[in-house]
């Protein structure tokens, strides 16, 4: 943990900000307060005004003065007024900008919302809005993440972070968190497995204290939303820190932490809930890595009937891992069948990558009934059969 604080501490503070209680967008966008007045500098025009009351002299003057104090209020307050305007006008049009991004990633146009995402930004810095900015940075890294470009999002990552604490924001909160796991699993994927174990950990042991903490307040101190939203984020970080474990051999540890973000996903989401589903598929794929093929069937095949059950999007991904697993126990029948099954439902639902791989599986379970039917063991027992 002290190395990841170490990373955090060396994040730049971006000076005078907001605090970001937007927590990456999650509260909305809110403008900072009024900017300076434009136009001439103040005294200039108090100059100007004294001096037209000297030309006068004796003429009223104290009327005059009355009447440009006046004017001068009036000025400033219309001033504000179209300052509130303009900025009104211009955090909707940041908005509409998100919006536009928003709908070309769901289009799967990517270089388009990359192109949008930059000009929010550029808005957002413009007005000083510092809550947009916030959001728009953490967007980009989310679209750069999702493209692969691992360096471009940890960048961006650690600039949406870096703002997040110039406002303030503690290291536990769960914005913050939540950017230090997705750095941790982009370490992760560049092999750079002493940040990324540190993530991991400064994630998991964050989280501990804080449901811990938020277990012992009184249940009208905090809303309920906010427990399990932590409960989840923990749940995320274990599945997270278990996938690296099981990447990197370690199936026994990656065990026992997909068998805590099991039981977290099925208290807060329910036991047919879609990630309750892939955990129960992922603990079985770390069951299976040890050989423990029994263990690894039953909950294999639990995840399998509720993925049918619930029309799970990624059910086919569900069946090719029973199957794989019906492959190691040796029941090449019940394997065929399921990789069948899989095949179907990856071509249906246009997964192409998925449907190559399970035909490559077919092949393999192919070779290996047919090695097993040509061994002398088990030429012996049809022989007998005979």
């Amino acid at each position: 943990m002290t190395l990841w604080r170490s990373l955090l501490l060396s994040l730049p503070r971006r000076g005078r900000f907001l605090r970001a209680a937007a927590a990456a967008g999650k509260r909305g966008l809110t403008q900072p307060g009024p900017r300076p007045i434009r136009g001439a500098p103040e005294g200039r025009r108090r100059a100007a005004i004294g001096g037209t009351a000297a030309i006068l002299g004796g003429f009223g003057l104290s009327a005059f003065s009355l009447f440009s104090q006046e004017a001068e209020q009036e000025e400033k307050e219309g001033k504000e007024e179209e300052e509130a305007k303009e900025g009104k006008q211009e955090e909707e049009a940041i908005i509409f900008l998100l919006k536009k991004a928003k709908l070309s990633i769901m289009k799967g146009e990517m270089e388009e919302a990359e192109r949008i995402l930059h000009e929010a930004a550029r808005m957002a810095q413009k007005t000083e809005n510092t809550a947009a900015l916030i959001y728009t940075y953490d967007t980009m890294a989310n679209l750069a993440l999702s493209r692969g470009q691992m360096e471009q999002a940890e960048k961006l990552f650690k600039a949406t972070m870096s703002h997040l604490l110039a406002g303030n924001m503690k290291e536990d909160d769960n914005a913050v968190l939540e950017i230090s796991l997705k750095l941790a699993s982009i370490y992760a994927a560049q092999n750079q497995d002493t940040l990324a174990l540190a993530g991991y950990e400064f994630c998991i042991l964050s989280l501990e204290e804080k449901v811990a903490r938020q277990k012992d307040r009184p249940q009208d101190a905090l809303p309920e939303e906010e427990r399990k939203d932590t409960r989840l984020l923990l749940g995320l970080s274990l599945d997270s820190y278990a996938r690296f474990l099981l990447a990197r051999g370690r199936a026994s540890a990656a065990q026992k932490m997909y068998v805590r973000a099991l039981r977290i996903a099925a208290e807060e989401q329910g036991q047919a809930h879609p990630q309750t589903v892939v955990l129960m598929n992922d603990l079985a794929t770390a069951l299976d890595a040890q050989g423990l093929y029994e263990e690894a069937y039953a909950q294999a095949k639990r995840a399998a009937e509720l993925a049918r059950e619930t029309g799970h999007p990624e059910a086919h991904i569900v069946l090719n891992n029973l199957a794989g697993i019906l492959m190691h126990k040796e029941d090449y029948s019940g394997a065929k069948r399921v990789y069948h099954e899989a095949l179907k439902r990856a071509e249906k639902s246009g997964d192409d990558a998925s449907a190559e791989y399970i035909r490559k599986e077919l092949l393999e379970l192919a070779k290996r009934k047919k090695r097993r039917s040509e061994s002398p063991k088990e030429s012996g027992k049809v022989a007998g059969r005979e």
